[in-house]
């Protein structure tokens, strides 16, 4: 809401120059909080570690192989696709301007892989920080966009909110007690934290990553974290 409210006060917006910087900054950030993420999560003897890591391995290619499957990046590659034809037919008298701009960006802000990644994060063991970086990108993204689409771009900010709100409080409510109880919150965040990384290269643009294909590497993570037990 507040890129949204820069946006229309502020037509100038940031130079290039600045923008390249705050890209980089939200990069290392994400990249930073990534690998604090697993860090933190991997410990014991080196055996005990050296059998993290090979769940955390073996659940992302899992998770991969599921993720291709389901066609999860293709899909978010449509949407994104999707939206920048909107936008390029956008025209500031359309009737449907308030609504075009509203629904696409909802759309936009709570598929991004870092929505369901911050949230799960926030939800299991209170690590919010990734969910800062989202709201940061989120804010800037809003400033361009209210040129094209209005300020009904900003209240995209709802459904977000309720999106990240509802999926933090339902990981806490239910799956956090369960996967306390046995041990398994660390390998869920071991996991976690890889693909915020990875998330930070995407900022970056060092390298293309299928981050939605791995979402599921989330769910084999526990589950293989059990079985190897």
């Amino acid at each position: 809401m507040l890129g949204g409210l820069l946006g229309l006060t502020w037509r100038s917006g940031f130079s290039r120059r600045t923008q390249e910087y705050l890209k980089f900054a939200l990069g290392t950030f994400a990249v930073f909080l990534g690998v604090r993420l697993t860090w933190i999560s991997v410990n014991g003897p080196f055996l005990s570690i050296l059998r993290q890591l090979a769940v955390v391995v073996l659940a992302l290619l899992l998770g991969s192989l599921t993720g291709k499957l389901l066609r999860l990046q293709k899909a978010s590659n449509n949407l994104g696709r999707h939206a920048r034809e909107r936008m390029a037919a956008a025209k500031s008298d359309a009737p449907n301007r308030f609504s075009d701009g509203f629904s696409t960006c909802a759309l936009l802000f709570c598929v991004a892989p870092l929505a369901t990644l911050g949230a799960v994060a926030d939800g299991l063991s209170g690590y919010y920080s990734p969910l800062i970086v989202k709201a940061v990108m989120d804010g800037l993204a809003t400033m361009g966009l209210v040129a094209v689409w209005g300020w009904g771009v900003t209240l995209a900010a709802l459904p977000v909110f309720a999106y990240q709100g509802t999926l933090s409080l339902l990981v806490l409510r239910f799956a956090e007690p369960f996967l306390r109880e046995h041990g398994l919150v660390a390998a869920v965040n071991a996991t976690g934290g890889l693909l915020i990384f990875c998330v930070g290269l995407l900022i970056y643009e060092a390298r293309r990553i299928e981050v939605a294909n791995y979402l599921p590497s989330l769910i084999y993570a526990p589950l293989l974290a059990w079985w190897l037990r």
